[in-house]
């Protein structure tokens, strides 16, 4: 799913990737489990990507919508209940800008129904708290990261070095976005994070706003910080706070692309560049 993040969806591939996550509220609408559209969605994101002559047939411009879904009905069809493959239907009736757009945005529409999911079972602000927690972790420790990312390590043993860490200490959805974290279709398992950290907050009405402090925020000041960061952006903000005594004082909070910088320490550097000057 490398890429699902900012402007990655465009053209005919965002309007295919509305036309998905359209046809998942409607299973999901009809009682479909999400947590098992999730996993589904993710396995055949999987095999799209490992058979590159079946994701030339399944997004073929000049291949008729109808043959297209009858071709994943015949591959998948003894895999997939019958929700999993309304959605995986509907995504390849529809057009995709590059071959690869289909299965990065089956994957990015199982993150959403695993966040879903979770939110249907009460989970969604201990999903979010877990992905960011374990988002700083990873970057808090490189030996674990390395490990974490290396292209040369299998995949199962990657997803074992999770469990270890986390079994017992998150929810089912949480440990299912931290195991897929871990997978080779990011760069990396910090980025893997960040974009499920992203689709996770979008998916619940949400903004998140990343905020360096030289310490912790009380939760009122961070309660202020929301809402006033939910008046200048037009939503509701949820912050994510990152401990860094290198600020010194102030923030330096990141929000979508923006970034607002009242750092005493970026007050010092740019007095030494005028000094220096």
């Amino acid at each position: 799913m490398q890429g699902t993040r900012g402007t990655r969806w465009r053209g005919s591939s965002g309007e295919s990737l509305s036309a998905t996550l359209e046809a998942l509220d409607g299973v999901l609408a009809s009682g479909a489990d999400g947590a098992v559209v999730s996993g589904d969605l993710f396995s055949v994101a999987d095999v799209l990507r490992e058979q590159p002559a079946l994701r030339r047939g399944a997004t073929d411009p000049r291949i008729a919508a109808e043959t297209k879904s009858a071709l994943v009905r015949d591959v998948f069809g003894a895999h997939l209940g019958e929700a999993s493959m309304d959605v995986v239907v509907a995504a390849v009736s529809h057009r995709w800008a590059a071959g690869g757009d289909l299965p990065d945005a089956l994957a990015h529409v199982a993150v959403v129904a695993g966040v879903k999911a979770a939110d249907a079972a009460g989970d969604g602000d201990q999903l979010e708290e877990e992905l960011f927690r374990f988002s700083r972790v990873v970057a808090d420790h490189p030996e674990l990261r390395d490990a974490l990312s290396d292209p040369g390590r299998e995949v199962g043993d990657k997803q074992r070095l999770v469990l270890d860490l986390v079994e017992g200490k998150v929810t089912p959805a949480g440990l299912n976005l931290l195991q897929r974290a871990v997978t080779t279709t990011h760069l990396t398992v910090t980025s893997a994070l960040q974009d499920f950290i992203e689709i996770t907050s979008a998916t619940r009405g949400r903004m998140v706003a990343r905020v360096w402090s030289a310490r912790s925020l009380k939760n009122a000041d961070a309660d202020r910080l929301a809402t006033a960061l939910g008046r200048i952006y037009g939503g509701t903000v949820h912050i994510n706070v990152i401990e860094d005594p290198d600020v010194l004082g102030g923030l330096r909070i990141e929000i979508g692309d923006e970034v607002i910088d009242g750092t005493v320490r970026t007050r010092l550097d740019e007095a030494r560049r005028r000094l220096a000057g």
